[in-house]
């Protein structure tokens, strides 16, 4: 009879350093079997993959976690409350969609996630240590892509379709030609002087 596996979440955010938008984080619950299957077909850290592998690895995560949650933060929020307490409520909220009550909260990078009350530990580079975070961060960017992707329609001057709401060169001069949008955060703009 096999010891029975401990239920761990890995947890990712994505967005934090945009200029744009609300900032993501997903969570993930795999076992073993399934964290292997998903490094099988390319599940490494997101930021060695291409957009288009992402895109694919998305749904096979979704379909082989035991669990998963995506939540957001609104840029107002990023402003109200500061970028660190707004990733954190993204955090929690991702966590609180699982289906599952995870045992171990496995947080990528050196920042806990202070109301979290279980049990948790950060990881520096989480996404190249653990599939779990690995895959969180891979749900994280294809849940903020594809809505930074349906707003780019509705806010057209910033190029977000390409910057996906980070601060180009070329977002940075629209910002200062056509002024903030309401998605913007307006906290981190202050060294883009506005007319």
């Amino acid at each position: 009879m096999s010891i029975k596996q401990a239920i761990i979440a890995g947890v990712d955010e994505v967005g934090r350093g945009s200029l744009f938008g609300p900032v993501f984080a997903a969570a993930v619950i795999l076992n073993d079997f399934h964290a292997q299957k998903l490094i099988n077909f390319g599940l490494k850290d997101s930021k060695k993959l291409s957009k288009k592998k992402i895109s694919f690895l998305a749904p096979i995560i979704q379909e082989n976690s035991q669990a998963w949650g995506v939540g957001q933060a609104s840029a107002r929020e990023v402003d109200t409350i500061g970028i660190r307490i707004a990733t954190e409520k993204a955090m929690l909220r991702a966590l609180q969609k699982l289906s599952k009550q995870p045992e171990l909260v496995l947080v990528d990078g050196i920042l806990p996630i202070r109301q979290w009350k279980g049990n948790q530990e950060v990881l520096i580079q989480g996404e190249s240590k653990s599939p779990a975070i690995a895959a969180a961060s891979v749900i994280a960017k294809s849940s903020r892509d594809e809505l930074i992707k349906r707003l780019s329609k509705k806010f057209p001057h910033y190029g977000l379709e390409t910057n996906v709401g980070y601060g180009t060169e070329f977002h940075r001069k629209q910002i200062k030609c056509y002024g903030p949008s309401k998605m913007h955060r307006i906290t981190f703009l202050k060294n883009i002087p506005l007319t």
